[in-house]
């Protein structure tokens, strides 16, 4: 079940946007992020053996060729949404810090994760869990920590998936949120602010402010 931050999101999209796993997959736990599921075959059971995958659920099939999109949420394209992550790291390289970008599009879902060479592999998700929060409260993550510090209002809507601090951006097409696009990384004396620089170099890319 999808509490807090998840709940916050899939308000912001119509449900025939989302489509709902073959298996009604279910995230993890309230610390889970769009996308992350227990898969219903393939783990290791407590005794530490990989059981063989169960048979298939009666007309349940497997995504293959051809079928419908699994997610019709509004979001970035595949191109764009690359154009944008790879740009916001490209800049904080410039700026000599090996970072990792994350787009998610209305859902919170992830449409693009990019590392740079030598980055940590952990930065995209911390990136992703910024734009969680540029994508709930339609502002950058950087305006939302601060809002939260001294609003307890908005501090009660910041939900246990979400890392508030700099470094997201929301994404508009015609005046919707679309996605975000967050920025981990970078470091410096104020958290996440060279990080948003670059997320918002990423904008730049796609020809936003």
């Amino acid at each position: 079940m999808r509490r807090a931050a998840g709940a916050l999101l899939l308000a912001m999209v119509p449900a025939a946007g989302l489509a709902a796993g073959a298996f009604h997959d279910s995230p993890a736990g309230p610390r889970a992020l769009p996308g992350d599921v227990l898969p219903p075959f393939g783990m290791v059971d407590a005794a530490g053996t990989l059981p063989p995958p169960p048979p298939l659920p009666p007309g349940v099939h497997l995504p293959g060729p051809g079928d419908p999109p699994e997610s019709t949420a509004p979001g970035l394209p595949l191109a764009a949404a690359t154009r944008a992550a790879a740009a916001a790291v490209a800049a904080c390289e410039r700026g000599g810090s090996r970072v990792g970008a994350t787009v998610i599009d209305s859902a919170g879902e992830a449409r693009a994760m990019l590392s740079a060479d030598g980055s940590n592999g952990s930065h995209v998700f911390v990136a992703m869990r910024k734009a969680e929060v540029a994508l709930a409260f339609a502002r950058p993550s950087s305006q939302v920590a601060a809002a939260a510090a001294r609003d307890p209002g908005v501090a009660a809507r910041v939900g246990p998936a979400m890392f508030v601090e700099g470094g997201a951006v929301p994404i508009f097409r015609r005046g919707k949120v679309i996605g975000a696009l967050g920025v981990s990384g970078a470091g410096g004396a104020v958290i996440g602010r060279a990080d948003e620089l670059c997320a918002l170099a990423g904008l730049k890319a796609l020809g936003r402010r």
